[in-house]
């Protein structure tokens, strides 16, 4: 896959995202700009690589935001398995808040098992909710967060040797 000459960017689908601050540490200081997204306003740092968007309260507003310009060299952060899979199919990496990244031969899968999860609470079956969030979760997502970013970097900078 052929990835934009744009920087890469990180997009946080932010309401409900528990890792915020580590990418905001991540990113400042890779160099890399963040767009927070949420459906109203968000408190974000004062740093001129962050930039906050409020994407209206319409339902899904946010995760279109994204998805329409998410694509191959950036990175996104959700729990939105919808979203994620729009995200993958445009080329991003996609990874959850836990450090599980999110890739073409995975998000078939997760996506059938979500939806199948939906349609058991709806018929009333007691499923559970997700795991909580651990110590150990936030340091495998700030890992694999680096990991990406400095993998996206690599590609990028032998691309353009190629072509030099």
């Amino acid at each position: 896959m052929i990835e934009s000459t744009a920087p890469t960017r990180i997009y946080v689908d932010a309401d409900a995202c528990p890792v915020k601050d580590e990418i905001y540490r991540v990113a400042i200081r890779l160099g890399v700009p963040v767009s927070v997204v949420a459906g109203n306003f968000i408190r974000v740092p004062q740093d001129p690589l962050i930039e906050r968007i409020a994407a209206g309260a319409a339902m899904d507003a946010a995760d279109d935001w994204i998805a329409e310009r998410a694509h191959a060299g950036d990175v996104v952060i959700t729990a939105d398995i919808p979203l994620a899979s729009r995200c993958v199919k445009a080329g991003a990496e996609v990874i959850a808040p836990n450090g599980k990244p999110f890739t073409e031969q995975s998000i078939g899968m997760t996506l059938a098992v979500r939806n199948l999860m939906t349609d058991l609470r709806s018929s009333g079956e007691v499923t559970g909710g997700p795991k909580s969030f651990s110590p150990r979760d936030r340091s495998t997502f700030i890992s694999t967060l680096d990991q990406t970013i400095r993998r996206i970097q690599r590609r990028r900078a032998e691309q353009a040797a190629n072509q030099g």
